[in-house]
C-alpha cells in the first residue's frame, strides 16, 4: 500500500515556494521522494529552501516565476522541463490577498488578486499540461484554493472570488484533461498561520473567534497538509479528479456555528 504514495522518481513544480504554504507542501513532496522545481519572483529568495530540500536528500531546481506575466510562466516551465526532462506534479500555490472593506477596494486591488490567484493558476496549469503532461499522458495538477472557495468572509471579497473561481476552474480542467491521463484537483486549506497573515494571529480576539469556529479547536499546522498533498500527487489519486478537498479542521461543516446559534 505504501508504494502508491511513493513519489520517488517524480518531479514536482511548486509555485510560490519562498515562504508559507508553498514550502509546507514542497517539504511533504520531497519527503515522499519527489525532486522539486521551486519558484519565486526573486530567485535569490529560494536559496534557504533549496538548501533545506537538499538536506532532505532531494533535488531542488530554483526558477524565477511571476504568475502575472505570461512570458515568465512560459519561460519557467520550459526551463524546468529542460532541466529535469518532465514535470509529473504541479502544485499551483502562488497567491496573495488584499484585505479591505468591499467599499474601499480599488480597481487595481481587484485585478492584482484575480490576476495572481485565478488567471495565474490557469496559465501555469496550461503551460505545464501543454509542455509535458499531455504529451506524456500523465500528470497530477493540484490547484490551491481555500476555505473561501466555499465560504465568503467580510473584507476578503476579491480573495473569495478568486478562490471560488479556482474551485470551478479545477472541475473544468479535470473534465478537459482527464482523457490525457491528468488529474486536476483543488486543495483548500482552512486557517493556517503564514508570514502573509501572521499579523492576524497576534490579535487575541480574532484568534479566539476563529478557534471557536473550528471543531478541532486550533488553526492548521504545517504537517496538516502533508497527507492531502501527497495523496493528490501520487498514484493513490489515479481515479480522483475534479474534486475540492478542504483541510480546515472542520470549519466548513458549519457545526460550530450551528451550536453557537442554538445556544
Amino acid at each position: 500500500m505504501s508504494q502508491i504514495f511513493d513519489l520517488t522518481g517524480k518531479v514536482a513544480l511548486v509555485t510560490g515556494t519562498s515562504r508559507g504554504l508553498g514550502q509546507y507542501m514542497g517539504r511533504a513532496l520531497a519527503r515522499a521522494g519527489a525532486d522539486l522545481v521551486i519558484t519565486s519572483r526573486k530567485i535569490a529568495d529560494l536559496d534557504p529552501f533549496k538548501a533545506e530540500v537538499e538536506a532532505i536528500g532531494r533535488k531542488a531546481f530554483p526558477v524565477e516565476l511571476d504568475v502575472r506575466n505570461y512570458d515568465s510562466i512560459q519561460n519557467a516551465v520550459k526551463a524546468a522541463v529542460a532541466h529535469y526532462g518532465k514535470i509529473d506534479i504541479l502544485v499551483n500555490n502562488a497567491g496573495l490577498n488584499v484585505r479591505k472593506p468591499a467599499v474601499d477596494l480599488t480597481w487595481d486591488d481587484w485585478n492584482l488578486v484575480l490576476e495572481t490567484n485565478l488567471r495565474g493558476e490557469f496559465f501555469v496549469a496550461q503551460a505545464v499540461a501543454r509542455e509535458t503532461m499531455i504529451p506524456r499522458k500523465y500528470g497530477r495538477i493540484i490547484n490551491i484554493g481555500s476555505v473561501t472557495s466555499v465560504f465568503g468572509y467580510a473584507g476578503l471579497t476579491p480573495y473569495c472570488a478568486s478562490r471560488g473561481g479556482v474551485k470551478q476552474m479545477t472541475m473544468s480542467l479535470a473534465d478537459d484533461w482527464g482523457k490525457h491521463g491528468i488529474t486536476v484537483n483543488c486543495l483548500a486549506p482552512g486557517w493556517f498561520k503564514t508570514s502573509q497573515n501572521a499579523a492576524l494571529y497576534e490579535n487575541k480576539e480574532w484568534l479566539e473567534y476563529i478557534i471557536d469556529r473550528i471543531p478541532m479547536r486550533r488553526p492548521g499546522a504545517p504537517q496538516d497538509l502533508d497527507g492531502a498533498v501527497v495523496f493528490m500527487a501520487s498514484d493513490a489519486s489515479e481515479y480522483y479528479t475534479g474534486q475540492t478537498m478542504l483541510v480546515d479542521g472542520g470549519i466548513s461543516t458549519g457545526a460550530t456555528r450551528a451550536t453557537v446559534a442554538a445556544k
